[in-house]
């Protein structure tokens, strides 16, 4: 164990290290010297000026005190890394920064009602990081948002009710995340979804008097999700099935006489 409290870690098996500029780091100039000597710091693994963000958030992750400080540096992955450490009052300013990430870090950090209107942020990864933390109403801009892997954070987030609105996405994940949570009285209108994987959600959740609406499905693997649920004496048809994975469902559940 170090001065700092931490247990060593491997170095990175990297070249020297070099800062955002491509020039060799040193600790000569280092306006962190009493951190080096109290083993605060250390060129190579946990420091502020190297390129590598590793190193960087090593040195914040020991030196928190000092993010605030750094929330203007030159270099964006510092900006962004010190934002996961500074102050929350002091990253309001970031919200405008140029680089999508650093806006990304202050509005998971910063109030919800401070961040809503990075909801219409021309960059998504904004957009995806506020999918992921905000919750209710907040979410129905991004529910609607152009960008696919924006609205799949958000059905994520949403709530059951916010999920009825997605059942006619036109990305089969969304409408597979719909199938998972949506209300029940939704879900026949994915029965005929064009997506398996969809179908397949809607079996495992469907009401059992109403799976005989996916018991002639084209995919055995719908027709083997139904084949597990479906009351015994509704299995028969089953027991002919095309598949034989289906077939030995059906005649282990019947000879079981589970239900």
């Amino acid at each position: 164990m170090d001065k700092s409290g931490l247990q060593p870690m491997e170095d990175d098996d990297a070249p020297p290290a070099i800062d955002w500029l491509g020039n060799p780091v040193s600790c000569r100039d280092c306006p962190h010297e009493e951190n080096r000597v109290s083993g605060l710091c250390d060129l190579g693994r946990a420091c502020v000026r190297d390129l590598r963000a590793r190193r960087i958030d090593r040195f914040f992750s020991i030196n928190p005190g000092l993010a605030d400080s750094y929330l203007d540096h030159p270099f964006f992955e510092v900006r962004s890394i010190a934002a996961r450490y500074a102050s929350p009052f002091r990253l309001l300013p970031l919200l405008s920064d140029v680089e999508p990430d650093v806006r990304a870090m202050a509005a998971i950090r910063l109030p919800a009602t401070r961040v809503l209107a990075l909801r219409s942020d021309p960059d998504r990864r904004v957009r995806i990081a506020l999918a992921r933390r905000l919750a209710g109403e907040e979410l129905v801009p991004l529910l609607g948002d152009p960008d696919y892997q924006v609205r799949l954070s958000a059905a994520r987030s949403a709530n059951e009710a916010l999920l009825v609105g997605l059942v006619d996405d036109p990305e089969p994940d969304i409408r597979r995340e719909a199938a998972r949570r949506v209300p029940l009285m939704h879900l026949p209108a994915l029965v005929a979804d064009p997506e398996p994987l969809v179908r397949i959600e809607v079996a495992r959740r469907l009401e059992p008097a109403r799976l005989h609406l996916l018991a002639a499905d084209p995919d055995f693997r719908v027709r083997y999700a139904v084949a597990e649920r479906i009351a015994v004496n509704e299995l028969p048809p089953f027991l002919e099935d095309e598949d034989e994975a289906v077939r030995e469902l059906a005649r282990e559940r019947t000879k079981d006489g589970k239900g």
